[in-house]
């Protein structure tokens, strides 16, 4: 796609699922890929699988949810690798539970890695792109902010909260050349998928209820958003701000 070639790209949650596969298709598309996550072992091994395709990247330990911590990757970034073009906040966790079964300490976790992490992530990096009047940033949200989800009612309400920040600062940063936009992922087949599982009574019957609901008849792969999320990074998508594309084989069909 257009304009990604030498773009440096930071994409959260890299070292796996959805992360690991738009890493893997930014650095096809000639990207400069900053792989952010908790995990340093899986983004170095993100990083080494790009490296033996030929492409660049490069691995930042880093926990979203501390700020100076964010602060100081995204400092890295610029100083090793180049200004910063594209953000794409991926990072994300949740385990399925009635809302009346959780408790305050579960809240603090989800908000803090899905809402928290995101809002770090932009306050580091905005003001880079908004000085240099460029910039695209990409928000993984979920299909469970546009309709709601049994289960996830605290993920559902950051993943919320993530789509109207993100059209506030769509409108905020368009006079400074930012463009942000939203991706929503349906039921995807990711560890973060598995882990929300890990709550269900009977995650194999939940599974299935799943893939009846979409339309598609199936589960996302990992594989099926890196397309959606390039896009929005790309130089096609100049004159798009402020939206959001549920990729999720027709679980939701807004207008």
């Amino acid at each position: 796609m257009r304009g990604l070639r030498d773009s440096v790209a930071i994409i959260t949650g890299g070292a796996g699922g959805i992360g690991r596969a738009t890493c893997l298709r930014f650095a096809e598309e000639g990207a400069k890929v900053a792989i952010f996550d908790r995990d340093a072992a899986g983004a170095e091994a993100v990083r080494a699988e790009i490296a033996a395709a030929g492409g660049s990247a490069a691995a930042y330990a880093v926990d979203i949810t501390d700020h100076e911590a964010v602060l100081a990757a995204v400092r890295a970034v610029e100083a090793e690798q180049g200004p910063i073009r594209i953000l794409v906040n991926n990072a994300g966790w949740d385990v399925f539970r009635p809302f009346i079964k959780t408790d305050p300490e579960l809240w603090q976790k989800i908000i803090a890695i899905n809402l928290v992490g995101a809002l770090n992530l932009h306050h580091a990096v905005l003001p880079l792109m908004a000085e240099r009047r460029a910039g695209k940033v990409i928000n993984i949200a979920s299909d469970a902010a546009r309709v709601g989800s049994s289960g996830e009612a605290v993920y559902a309400a950051c993943k919320g909260g993530l789509v109207a920040f993100s059209k506030t600062a769509a409108r905020e940063l368009a006079a400074k050349g930012v463009n942000v936009n939203v991706v929503c992922p349906g039921p995807t087949n990711t560890n973060l998928f598995k882990d929300y599982l890990q709550g269900a009574g009977n995650p194999e019957k939940l599974v299935e209820a799943f893939k009846r609901s979409v339309p598609l008849g199936r589960l996302g792969q990992p594989d099926d958003l890196p397309g959606a999320i390039a896009f929005f990074a790309s130089d096609d998508a100049n004159f798009i701000t402020g939206q959001v594309l549920s990729v999720s084989g027709g679980l939701t069909m807004n207008g």
